[in-house]
C-alpha cells in the first residue's frame, strides 16, 4: 500500500512527463476546440496556485469550482490542490439556494465560476456569503468585482518570480491524510452532505483502478480520450486521475446533444458514461433498421437480436462464420458512429441494464461497468476482462473488502473510504460501523466467485400491502430498456400491487405509429394507440419479473423527469418524494378502485 502514500498533485505531475511537448487537452467553447499543450498547462497551473495564493488560499483552505468541464478545470483543481488546499466542485446545474449553502457550509474562501451565465444564480446571494473573499471567472466577466482567470495567474506569475520555491515547498508539505476534495452529494432527500475524501482515498482508488483497466495501461498512452461526464462528479474526476497518469490526451465536449459530432471529430479510445447515453445509443440503433426494408432490413434485426445471446464468459470465437459475418455487414458500421477508433468504455452512476451490456460488448467494444459512491472515492467493483458476469458489478479492486450485512445491506472498508461528512458527526455516524465498515445504503448479493450484484437502493425498496417486498429500479429498468420509453417510476409502498409513471420516448413511439400509417394527436399522453403501444411494452417487461412485481396499471407523462424541475439530481437519480408529492393525483387515479 506504499503507493498510497503519494498525494494526488505527485500522481499528476509524474503523469504530466509522459506527454512530452504534445497536447494535454482540448476544451469545445462555441463550436471551436481550444488545444492546449502540456507546457503550457503546468505553467498556467502553477501560476494559478501562485495567485490563488495571493487571494488569501493557504493549506486547509476551500476554494470552490463551479464551472463545465473544461482544461481550465483541471487547472483550477490541480493548483488548489498543489498548496494543500481542498477544492469544493459545484454541478452546473444546482440552483443558486444550494449553492450558496454549499459556499457557506464548505467555508469556501474562493469560489471559481465559468462565466457570467453560470454566476447568474448565485450573485443575488453572494453578498450574503461572509466566507468567500474572491470570485474568478475563467472566460471573464463583466461584474467589476469578479477577477478574470489570466489576471490571477498573472498575479501568481509575479508571486513565482518573487518566490520560486514557495509552490513546491506548498507541494512538497501535503501529506497523503490531507483532506483533497469536499464533494457535496446532491442526494435525493434533504440538503446536500459534504464528504471529505482526502489524498489517499483517491489516490487508493486510482492505483487499484488502474489494475482493473480493460487494455494495458501502455495502450492508452498518447490516445484520445473523450470527457463529457461532470467533472464535479468524483466518477469522472477520479477517472481523468487516471488518463492524465497513463498520458492520455483529454477531449472536453461542449453539450451532450453534440456528441454524436464529437465522436466523430475526436475518435476516442476510450470514455466513461452513465447508462443514460448507451441506453439512447441502443435505442437509436434498434429504431434506425425500421427505416430499412426487404433483406437489408432482415439482415440488420438478425444481427442486432444476435447481441441478446452474448455471454461474456463464453464469447463468439473470431472464426464463427455468423459472427463475422454480423460484424462486416452490420456491427462494424454501428462502432463507426463513435468515431471508428473506440475499444472500451466504463458505466457507473447506476445499474447498466444487462440487454445493453451484451449489446454493446457483442457488437466488438470491451464495455464493463463498475460500482461505487461519492463516500468511496468512488469505486468498490467493477469489471474487467476475464471477470465480467452479467447484471454484476464485478469484483473488488485491491485492498477493497465488501460484505453483505443481514438486512442485505452492501457494506464496504478499506482505503477508499471517505473522511466523514464535513461539520456533520451524527450523520458520519449513522454511515459507518464501529469496525470501520460504511453502509452505503445499497442491497447486494455476493456470489459464490465473489461476484457483486446491486438490488436496489435501501430507500427506495418498499413493501405492498400483500407483505411482498419491492426493488423498483430493477424493474424500471426491464420497463425502460424499451426502445419507447423514457423513464419509468415504479410505484406501490403499502398497496396490493405496482404501478408506474411512465414517460414515453416519443419521438421513436411516433416514427413507429406514423409508418403503420397513424397520426397520433396531442396531448400524446391521453392518446390511446399510444397507451396500447406502451401496454405492449410494459407486458414485455412484466416477463422477466416476480409476479408480484409485475407493473399493473401505468399513467402516461407528457414532460420527461429533469433537474431543472427537481425531479431528478445531478446525477440524473429520481428524488422519489418529489415525484410522488407532484403526480399524486395520477398515482391515486391507478389506485381508485384498490
Amino acid at each position: 500500500m506504499s503507493e498510497y502514500n503519494k498525494t494526488l498533485p505527485e500522481i499528476i505531475f509524474e503523469g504530466l512527463k509522459k506527454y512530452g511537448d504534445g497536447l494535454f487537452a482540448s476544451t469545445k467553447r462555441g463550436g471551436e476546440w481550444q488545444p492546449t499543450n502540456v507546457e503550457t498547462f503546468i505553467e498556467k497551473t502553477k501560476n494559478l496556485a501562485m495567485g490563488l495564493y495571493t487571494l488569501g488560499v493557504r493549506p486547509g483552505s476551500k476554494v470552490a469550482i463551479h464551472s463545465e468541464n473544461s482544461t481550465e478545470w483541471l487547472m483550477c483543481d490541480l493548483a488548489t490542490l498543489s498548496i494543500g488546499a481542498a477544492n469544493v466542485p459545484i454541478y452546473t446545474t444546482q440552483p443558486g439556494d444550494q449553492i450558496k449553502y454549499i459556499l457557506e457550509n464548505s467555508d469556501s474562501v474562493v469560489h471559481i465560476v465559468s462565466n457570467d451565465e453560470m454566476f447568474a444564480d448565485t450573485k443575488p446571494l453572494i453578498k450574503c456569503v461572509k466566507n468567500v473573499k474572491a470570485i474568478v471567472s475563467i472566460q471573464g466577466s463583466s461584474h467589476k468585482k469578479l477577477k478574470s482567470f489570466d489576471e490571477v495567474i498573472e498575479s501568481g506569475k509575479k508571486l513565482r518570480e518573487e518566490k520560486p520555491d514557495l509552490f513546491d515547498e506548498l507541494k512538497n508539505a501535503i501529506k497523503p491524510d490531507d483532506l483533497a476534495t469536499l464533494i457535496y452529494t446532491s442526494g435525493t432527500t434533504g440538503l446536500p452532505k459534504g464528504v471529505m475524501l482526502t489524498h489517499r482515498n483517491i489516490a487508493s482508488n486510482v492505483v487499484a483502478s488502474l489494475e482493473k483497466l480493460p487494455f494495458d495501461a501502455s495502450e492508452f498512452l498518447g490516445q484520445r480520450v473523450l470527457s463529457y461526464l461532470p467533472l464535479s462528479h468524483v466518477f469522472e474526476r477520479m477517472i481523468e486521475y487516471m488518463y492524465i497518469s497513463m498520458g492520455c490526451r483529454i477531449y472536453y465536449i461542449e453539450v451532450v446533444e453534440e456528441i454524436r459530432d464529437d465522436f466523430g471529430y475526436v475518435r476516442p479510445f476510450f470514455f466513461a458514461t452513465v447508462p443514460r447515453l448507451l441506453e439512447k445509443i441502443h435505442t437509436g440503433v434498434k429504431v434506425k433498421g425500421q427505416e430499412l426494408s426487404g433483406a437489408q432490413k432482415n439482415i440488420y434485426y438478425w444481427a442486432i437480436y444476435r447481441t441478446e445471446n452474448y455471454d461474456p464468459e463464453n464469447p463468439p470465437s473470431k472464426l464463427n462464420v455468423n459472427h463475422r459475418l454480423a460484424n462486416r455487414l452490420v456491427y462494424s458500421k454501428i462502432r463507426e458512429l463513435f468515431g471508428g477508433n473506440l475499444r472500451g468504455m466504463v458505466s457507473g452512476g447506476a445499474a447498466l441494464s444487462p440487454d445493453i451490456f451484451k449489446f454493446m460488448n457483442a457488437i466488438g467494444f470491451i464495455c464493463v461497468q463498475g460500482y461505487g459512491l461519492t463516500e468511496t472515492s468512488p469505486v468498490i467493483t467493477v469489471q474487467a476482462p476475464g471477470a465480467m458476469r452479467i447484471g454484476s458489478s464485478g469484483k473488488t479492486i485491491r485492498d477493497v473488502e465488501v460484505k453483505i450485512a443481514e438486512d442485505g445491506e452492501i457494506l464496504s472498508r478499506g482505503p477508499h473510504i471517505m473522511k466523514g461528512y464535513y461539520k456533520d458527526e451524527e450523520q458520519t455516524k449513522e454511515v459507518m460501523t464501529d469496525d470501520g465498515w460504511f453502509k452505503t445504503g445499497d442491497i447486494g448479493k455476493i456470489d459464490d466467485d465473489g461476484f457483486l450484484y446491486i438490488t436496489d437502493r435501501k430507500k427506495s425498496m418498499f413493501k405492498l400491502s400483500t407483505g411482498k417486498y419491492v426493488a423498483p429500479q430493477n424493474v424500471e429498468n426491464h420497463i425502460s430498456g424499451s426502445g419507447f420509453i423514457e423513464q419509468a417510476v415504479v410505484i406501490g409502498y403499502q398497496r396490493k400491487f405496482c404501478s408506474a409513471l411512465i414517460v414515453p420516448a416519443y419521438d421513436n413511439v411516433l416514427k413507429r405509429l406514423k409508418r403503420d400509417g397513424y397520426e397520433p394527436s396531442k396531448p400524446f399522453a391521453k392518446d390511446e394507440k399510444i397507451r396500447e403501444l406502451i401496454q405492449g411494452e410494459v407486458d414485455k417487461a412484466n416477463k422477466n419479473v416476480s409476479p408480484w412485481e409485475t407493473v399493473k396499471k401505468f399513467v402516461l407523462l407528457e414532460e420527461p423527469l429533469t433537474i431543472d424541475s427537481g425531479e431528478l439530481t445531478p446525477t440524473m437519480k429520481v428524488k422519489r418524494p418529489v415525484v410522488l408529492e407532484k403526480y399524486k393525483e395520477e398515482i391515486e387515479s391507478m389506485y381508485g378502485d384498490e
